[in-house]
């Protein structure tokens, strides 16, 4: 049944309703088929802490681009939704709250009622980001919606924590590791983020024992810890301190004596060629200290703090302690000289706060065995990164890894299963919780207090999703290995790379085929977007004002694969204003639509195979785009022939028919006007997929009005012909090839084009029309054209000559020239024919200029010789059609 469409396009009004109608009847639903192959894309999950911000927003509206795109194409689309528990994020969170509303701290609760607070939290907050994301059309199956803290997620983490363990991989031990004294938690290598800070080299003198008024030199960054010395280390080529090797020095402050060792670590060249060992703080002094079995003594609690082994300095923070060592050692004359040193300082990339090197004893994950089968799938190609240049920066970090430090002093997450014997030592790890000790059968045994780093879990995130450790998971049999992981090249070091080692070597196979990486969305100036700069746009907000379909091109048509984009809110006004010209171009056409059925006619006029034909050629370019994940060419593209080719050029084209006499005329206007919107509405969809639906539910071919199923229905998989993002996606037509048409079509809109640009640089208004000669080679095709030129050329008349008519008088005439005709128009009594002379001198100079210049080039040998040979055949192209074109303004000036 005919629906008319409102007559101004209200986003806010449309997008939700739309969004509930698509996942009322299932239509985001992934099904299992035998007879299709599956797409699949598992959502990186955001924190469940999350709100929507515009790097999510670019993050979903590519995963999906691309889903809505292959569900068309025939697949069986599934696209995973989740969160993740986000340890440390949400825990702070929480911890706030608690202190800020109750004055508690989590101590104070005990670890299960605090856990309970977290999952209230969860509970209350964390479908938050999913509402969000649902607002911008994320066409996500939330049937499938997981949560890394899911009973089924949680067992797999098990699964793989055990299977590791008893591999050898999993391993706990002393080691340095990276600790935040402001979140108070050990840090993976990936979760530092280095900084250049000015700093300080402070020379220190160590007296030499027994040597009295002899000391060593040592050279540090870092005074405050050297309460912890337990060594000084020096080169054993180094001929200034070979008679040190083997004696003692007194370490200042303490009174401690400490050895004095050779070791090839040191540089003889930096600062004093000894250096002070901090085996506790350092990690390379720990690795000599290994060597030298030099003792490790820790001097700093978790919160940056001297502890007891600090002796006087107990209490301090690390930064004051630093002030506190330095005066003390100046006082004592032990202050050889300080000198300014910038160097590279380690941070949490979460608050910021400087890490602290510390030993600690942590569970790791060995990492060496694991990269090479994910080194392998990535340099085999098996993975494939986009743009290819991430490659790199991936297998560089897999080619150095260290290994992995999984253990955090949190309370959220997955516990680790590991459970201490209090009477042999022995350790227990269990996929069930353990009731005794498995070596000597005690019942003392105490569960591990730490959770695991929250990049484990989601490092299982592509397999566990669909049913993994399970191998009879329907799910897991047919959509793994997923598709494709669209995300930031910000987290390939914290989650591709896990991601990859892990599914080697848990599923042996790669946990997708293709990472498509995507940049940063920054500010107008170029700027990330942050809370510090208060630069921050709320999608959502832009979402309500211009609609979700605005963003959403928005974010996609300034995207190139792997490369950052600025945001410019005023371009969400241009898009909004493309979703108004299509809106009004549908209800143009249905204001005028008779038919009750969109089918191509019988009889194809010239107009008619044009628009076919330009239209037949842009669904394999877009094709191609999209498989190549250049969603923004596809994007610019439909862009272009929606606004120019059906809207500024087509539908004028046939409104003389539309609101003529002939019905079959009338009626095959309307039949072809119809089957082009409906082919691009399919291909705009994936981008724009709530205006575009809203318009096909209002077109005469919808099966079911309003596209509502009963509830029987709504369970099975859906046919197409209900909703327009089930519909095939079109194909390329042999039968709708025109290309002779299609070239004779662009030579009367050139010509057009051309009337219309001279007639408005003239200030001539469409009222006046005047009498139009052609002058072409193409005598035919012009002479099938006159009605156009007559109604969009404002033409009175119009007569086509050949080119080389002698009766052909121009005097007087404005003309304007274009590849397949000379345009004479007899405005002299309309315009200032002077100031028309002096304009077409300036075009001959110019387009003279422009000649001259590429003769050169083309007779320049090595230009000739050494550039690819279709650019210099293009070259010669232009040549040949700049020189006629130069010769016709000269021959048009004779004539003037």
């Amino acid at each position: 049944m005919k629906k008319e469409l409102p007559k101004v396009y209200e986003p806010q009004e449309v997008e939700g309703r739309v969004y509930e109608m698509w996942e009322k009847n299932g239509c985001f639903e992934g099904h299992r088929d035998p007879d299709k192959k599956p797409f699949t894309i598992v959502m990186p999950p955001p924190n469940v802490t999350g709100q929507l911000h515009m790097g999510h927003a670019m993050d979903s509206t590519l995963q999906d681009i691309l889903i809505r795109f292959k569900r068309m194409e025939g697949y069986a689309a599934l696209w995973v939704p989740g969160t993740d528990h986000a340890g440390i994020a949400t825990q702070i969170k929480v911890e706030e709250e608690l202190r800020k509303n109750e004055g508690l701290t989590r101590y104070d609760l005990g670890r299960d009622k605090f856990l309970e607070r977290v999952w209230d939290w969860k509970h209350k907050y964390g479908d938050r980001i999913v509402q969000q994301q649902k607002k911008l059309g994320a066409s996500c199956d939330w049937s499938r919606a997981r949560f890394t803290m899911d009973e089924g997620l949680s067992n797999a983490v098990r699964h793989v924590f055990v299977s590791l363990y008893k591999k050898g991989l999993i391993y706990k031990g002393s080691r340095i590791i990276n600790w935040c004294p402001h979140c108070v938690t050990a840090l993976s290598d990936a979760e530092v983020e280095y900084k250049d800070k000015p700093g300080n080299l402070w020379h220190l003198k160590y007296p030499i024992k027994g040597e009295e008024g002899r000391y060593v030199i040592v050279a540090t960054t870092r005074p405050e810890t050297m309460m912890g010395d337990t060594g000084v280390a020096v080169n054993p080529n180094d001929d200034r301190y070979k008679d040190l090797i083997g004696k003692t020095c007194v370490l200042p402050l303490m009174d401690r004596e400490i050895p004095i060792v050779a070791d090839e670590y040191v540089d003889m060249e930096f600062g004093t060629g000894c250096v002070k060992m901090t085996p506790a703080h350092d990690p390379n002094d720990f690795e000599v200290g290994l060597r030298h079995n030099l003792e490790s003594i820790r001097v700093l609690d978790d919160e940056g703090k001297v502890n007891a082994n600090g002796g006087k300095y107990e209490g301090m923070d690390r930064y004051e302690a630093r002030k506190a060592v330095v005066a003390d050692l100046e006082a004592l004359g032990l202050l050889e000289k300080v000198e300014p040193h910038a160097h590279n300082v380690g941070t949490c990339y979460r608050c910021g706060t400087d890490v602290e090197p510390i030993i600690s004893a942590q569970w790791f994950v060995k990492m060496g065995p694991l990269a090479e089968e994910a080194l392998r799938v990535v340099n085999d190609g098996e993975v494939k990164f986009v743009p290819d240049r991430f490659s790199k920066t991936y297998t560089n970090w897999m080619e150095n890894v260290h290994d992995w430090c999984i253990s955090r002093q949190l309370w959220w997450g997955h516990r680790i299963p590991a459970w201490t014997c209090e009477e042999c030592g022995h350790i227990t790890v269990s996929e069930t919780d353990p009731t005794e000790c498995e070596h000597c059968h005690s019942k003392h045994i105490k569960q591990e207090d730490d959770v695991l780093d929250t990049w484990f879990s989601s490092a299982l995130w592509p397999f566990s999703t669909l049913g993994w450790p399970d191998e009879n998971s329907e799910d897991y049999k047919y959509f793994y290995p997923t598709d494709v992981l669209v995300t930031g090249y910000d987290i390939i070091f914290f989650w591709v790379a896990r991601m990859i080692l892990s599914a080697c070597e848990h599923t042996g196979k790669p946990p997708f085929h293709t990472v498509f990486i995507h940049g940063l969305v920054r500010d107008d100036k170029g700027r990330k977007m942050s809370k510090s700069l208060g630069n921050g746009i709320d999608p959502l907000e832009i979402a309500e004002k211009y609609g979700a379909d605005a963003l959403r091109f928005n974010l996609v048509t300034g995207n190139s694969p792997g490369n950052d984009m600025r945001f410019y809110t005023e371009r969400c006004e241009a898009m909004r204003n493309f979703a108004n010209k299509i809106w009004n171009a549908s209800r143009f056409l249905m204001m005028n639509l008779t038919i009750d059925k969109c089918e191509l006619p019988e009889k194809l006029e010239m107009e008619d195979r044009w628009i076919l034909s330009k239209l037949n050629s842009l669904i394999p370019e877009m094709t191609e785009n999209m498989d190549k994940y250049e969603l923004g060419v596809a994007a610019q593209k439909i862009y272009d022939f929606i606004w120019d080719s059906y809207c500024d050029w087509y539908i004028e084209l046939t409104k003389a028919r539309l609101q003529g006499d002939d019905e079959e005329a009338k009626v095959n206007a309307q039949k072809v006007l119809c089957y082009v919107l409906t082919q691009i509405l399919k291909l705009l969809h994936p981008f724009m997929p709530f205006i575009t639906e809203e318009i096909w539910q209002a077109l005469p071919h919808v099966e079911v009005s309003g596209g509502h199923f009963d509830g029987e229905q709504a369970k099975q998989p859906h046919k197409s012909g209900d909703y327009l993002m089930l519909q095939k996606w079109p194909e390329h037509s042999v039968e709708l090839d025109f290309p002779d048409e299609e070239r004779a079509m662009e030579m009367i809109m050139d010509a057009i084009g051309a009337i219309r640009t001279r007639r408005s640089e003239m200030n001539v208004p469409p009222s006046k029309k005047a009498h139009v000669t052609v002058a072409t080679l193409h005598r035919d095709v012009f002479e099938l054209g006159i009605p156009f030129l007559k109604r969009l050329g404002y033409a009175s008349d119009v007569t086509i000559t050949g080119v080389t008519d002698a009766d052909q008088d121009t005097k007087g005439m404005v003309t304007v020239i274009t590849h397949a005709a000379r345009i004479s128009i007899p405005l002299a009594e309309l315009v200032d024919m002077e100031k028309e002379k002096a304009r077409m001198e300036k075009e001959l100079k110019k387009n003279q200029a422009e000649l001259d210049k590429l003769d050169t080039k083309l007779n320049n040998p090595g230009f000739v010789n050494k550039a690819p040979a279709n650019v210099v055949e293009a070259e010669r192209e232009r040549a040949v059609k700049l020189r006629e074109l130069v010769a016709k303004l000269q021959e048009e000036l004779s004539n003037m």
